[in-house]
């Protein structure tokens, strides 16, 4: 049988044109999904807030996090702007104009305590719990040629002296000032002896223990570990359960005989204006970098204890803290 080629040379093209249609259009339904997948899923560009000046335990926090969720690619980009100020309740004012969804804050225990006592117009009960990140004791320290060689040498000079001993920490409200007032509480002593003198960061409070201007200090365990391993600073005690593991041989307020345990967590929230679905993808990718081993390494470096809370359980724990700061600041006389 013979072909006519005209014939031949048409079906050839007409095939061509039918191959050539079908995977232009599978590259355009390729393309449809994973732009979809892209919008719904990985977030382009993450914006970080932290709440405080550089340097401190939020803006470490907020930095690790930037670090480790770039480099497993679990957003296109992060970045991170300070907003310091108040016990963090001005980083809290923005948060609350924030239109981006895709923002993040960190905040933790200090801010609880800054939005009481400094009767904050924005509340933490206005933004979207996200996660629970860390926590970390505190420790008493004293100058190295201190008199105070215990816990309870402290109190008994404050005890007999009232005003006339300070001791010095970060923000008014914050997990520092809490502390300095629950110990005293705690041994008997009226809450009206205790002069504290806040600072904005930890910087400026070691400046003032390590030039005598004050006669203690309470912060973080990581703010003054180093300068007390250089013989500068002397611990008295620390405000977890066990013993903290920069400072092994520093007794807890319990083996001191103060019946107390109070640790600083630290996690991120979100602009109170998101929706559901905004939420659990905010709540699934700080889930996820939780889940890392970069993470895992950050949490041993750092020494922070892991605390991880997400979702709704970090909303109950977020109700009940809130109620329970408000009660030790009242009895405190802080409120």
């Amino acid at each position: 049988m013979t072909i006519d080629r005209t014939t031949a040379r048409r079906s050839t093209l007409t095939t061509l044109a039918l191959v050539s249609a079908l995977a232009l259009s599978a590259c355009s339904s390729m393309t449809q999904s994973t732009t979809a997948s892209d919008a719904e899923g990985t977030i382009e560009k993450l914006n970080i807030v932290v709440p405080a000046d550089p340097g401190g335990g939020w803006d470490q926090t907020g930095r690790a996090m930037e670090t480790d969720l770039k480099e497993n690619e679990l957003v296109g980009n992060a970045s991170v702007v300070n907003v310091g100020g108040a016990g963090g309740t001005n980083g809290l004012a923005q948060l609350a104009t924030e239109t981006d969804p895709d923002t993040l804050m960190v905040m933790g225990y200090v801010m609880v305590g800054a939005v009481e006592t400094n009767n904050a117009a924005n509340r933490i009960e206005d933004t979207t719990p996200i996660a629970r990140l860390t926590e970390e004791p505190l420790v008493i320290v004293v100058p190295a040629d201190s008199p105070y060689q215990t816990v309870q040498d402290l109190l008994d000079d404050i005890e007999a002296k009232g005003q006339g001993v300070s001791i010095t920490g970060g923000s008014a409200g914050g997990a520092d000032h809490i502390l300095a007032g629950s110990v005293l509480k705690e041994a008997g002593i009226s809450p009206d002896n205790l002069n504290y003198i806040p600072y904005s960061g930890g910087g400026e409070s070691l400046a003032a223990l390590l030039g005598n201007k004050v006669n203690a200090g309470i912060s973080g365990v990581g703010e003054y570990a180093e300068q007390v391993e250089a013989g500068k600073l002397r611990a008295l005690a620390v405000s977890g359960e066990e013993a903290a593991p920069q400072l092994p041989d520093t007794p807890t307020l319990t083996e001191e005989g103060i019946d107390l345990v109070l640790t600083n967590w630290r996690g991120v929230v979100a602009p109170g204006s998101i929706d559901e679905a905004q939420a659990e993808k905010l709540t699934q990718l700080v889930t996820d970098l939780h889940e890392t081993d970069t993470w895992k390494a950050t949490l041993e470096k750092n020494n922070w204890s892991d605390a991880f809370l997400a979702g709704e359980e970090f909303q109950t724990f977020l109700d009940e803290d809130i109620a329970s700061v408000k009660t030790t600041l009242t009895d405190i006389g802080l409120l």
